[in-house]
């Protein structure tokens, strides 16, 4: 600033004055010194205020170069919003999603690795259900629709945990979920801790960590509204049969039924009655045909892994982290 001062009547430097009082001004706007300490100040008043609330680097820098003017003004305001950690927590992100999707690592096999999520807010049934627990295999896809209502404590959850889904397909290794309140209860937490479950949990970084379960509740939800306006029945009364129908369908990763995927065959219905005993098979037939079907599965299932892994990072832009960078989650 003193260099400016001295080189005043200078061409180049023709745009700087000075007032009756010593202030140097550019043009109309007051010269900030280099003191960092008012710098901060200004740029507190124009970020932080209740007049201002956060506003962003651009309409910083606009409404800051009416008044005020100092070298490389433009830049320090980017790095004063970029710094903000206020602005970091609260406001969206316009640009592509940072990082590549990363898939899961496949399930080894059947029942052992599964996804959870709840459907809430639905239509209260004369039993008092208003939710439904899903519950799915990641590896075979097969999947539980279980009714249940919104007061039930972690304790309650618990009890129909063991009695429809360990009584049934044994202790999992790993749970896959959102952050929901009964995923991060204490009592859920220690309870998979003494069964030797890993609980999985998604977060705002990759979300698609439950993406699964999602797509699922999409069906389901399409599944039940078909049925109550086709057969006018409550939605609880219709949920054993979607979960019969959805497990003995089609699914494109498998290319299979899950059914088939757990089973080693679709279940019998009025569309495909056969003779009892048209397909058995004995001994180490059966052993060979499951090792040879989960071969068969984990193919399948890596090759949509694949290509939807490849259709989502079209859309992102890469994003690396270094040991000891401090993140958002």
């Amino acid at each position: 600033m003193a260099q400016i001062c001295e080189g005043i009547d200078e061409e180049k430097k023709a745009c700087f004055t000075l007032d009756d009082q010593g202030v140097l001004w550019f043009k109309h706007c007051l010269v900030v010194p280099k003191d960092m300490e008012i710098r901060k100040k200004i740029l507190d008043e124009a970020h932080t205020s209740m007049f201002t609330l956060h506003s962003g680097s651009n309409k910083m820098y606009q409404d800051l170069k009416q008044k005020f003017w100092w070298t490389r003004m433009k830049r320090e305001i980017a790095k004063y919003v970029s710094e903000c950690d206020v602005c970091q927590r609260v406001k969206a992100d316009h640009l592509k999603p940072a990082g590549t999707l990363q898939p899961l690592a496949l399930p080894a096999w059947k029942r052992e690795d599964v996804h959870m999520d709840f459907i809430v807010g639905l239509p209260r049934t004369q039993k008092g259900y208003d939710s439904i627990w899903v519950i799915i295999d990641r590896f075979t896809k097969s999947a539980h629709f279980i009714p249940v209502k919104n007061r039930y404590n972690a304790q309650s959850y618990t009890e129909i945990y063991i009695s429809r889904i360990v009584s049934l397909h044994g202790v999992p290794r790993t749970i896959t979920s959102d952050r929901g309140s009964l995923f991060v209860s204490h009592f859920w937490e220690q309870l998979q801790t003494t069964l030797g479950t890993t609980l999985i949990h998604s977060s705002a970084y990759h979300p698609q960590t439950s993406g699964q379960v999602e797509r699922v509740n999409q069906i389901l939800e399409d599944m039940l509204r078909a049925c109550a306006l086709t057969y006018f029945s409550k939605w609880d009364e219709c949920l054993p049969l979607a979960e019969f129908a959805y497990n003995n369908s089609y699914q494109k990763s498998l290319e299979m039924a899950p059914f088939e995927a757990l089973y080693g065959r679709r279940c019998r219905t009025p569309l495909n009655w056969s003779e009892l005993g048209e397909r058995v098979t004995f001994g180490p037939d059966l052993v060979t045909q499951a090792e040879e079907q989960v071969k068969f599965i984990h193919s399948n299932l890596r090759r949509a892994q694949s290509r939807q892994k490849s259709y989502t990072d079209k859309r992102r832009r890469p994003l690396a982290f270094e040991k000891d960078d401090h993140v958002y989650l």
